[in-house]
């Protein structure tokens, strides 16, 4: 946090300068053992009136060229600066920094009956990074296919693996294709 903390001002103030609303958004998901905790962010999307109605587009992932994002928001995504204030959750121990990534409880609630084995993610801490991440399953990918990823990184977490995940996003983790 210490080395990453100049630029995650510069990020926050140019959320603030740019569109109105907070510079870090909160949202609830489930991590280790079912456990739902909130997830920080950098807030990537125009702030939505409180008042309106939730659209369907609001219970969907972000999608390439989603209307909601925001300008500067496309540029953290692209390049996954909006996940620096997760490091937040990892020093309160909700995270890792390798693991599946972490999903939102209604989503589970809906994929642990229509994915078979999908919990089983569930028996390692959420992930900053995962092996779906650094093979292109982000975004709005297959889901099937992410679910394989993430169950082979459970089946055969090691340190060293975990190392190889770390390494590996330097080079495709960061900017990728799929980061929309």
């Amino acid at each position: 946090l210490v080395i990453f903390a100049p630029l995650m001002f510069l990020i926050a103030m140019t959320i603030r300068f740019s569109s109105p609303g907070r510079a870090i958004f909160k949202q609830r998901r489930v991590g280790l053992g079912g456990e739902v905790f909130k997830i920080y962010k950098f807030r990537t999307m125009a702030v939505r009136d409180r008042m309106a109605a939730v659209s369907e587009l609001d219970e969907q992932w972000t999608t390439r060229d989603d209307p909601r994002v925001t300008r500067i928001g496309r540029w953290l995504r692209m390049t996954s600066l909006d996940e620096l204030p997760q490091l937040g959750n990892v020093l309160q121990g909700r995270m890792s920094l390798v693991g599946p990534r972490p999903e939102r409880p209604e989503l589970i609630e809906r994929f642990r009956h229509d994915r078979r084995r999908y919990m089983l993610r569930q028996h390692v801490k959420a992930g900053m990074t995962g092996w779906a991440q650094v093979n292109g399953l982000r975004g709005d990918t297959c889901l099937r296919k992410r679910l394989q990823y993430d169950l082979f990184y459970v089946k055969n977490w090691s340190l060293l693996f975990d190392i190889r995940i770390l390494f590996v996003t330097i080079f495709r983790g960061f900017v990728h294709r799929n980061a929309y």
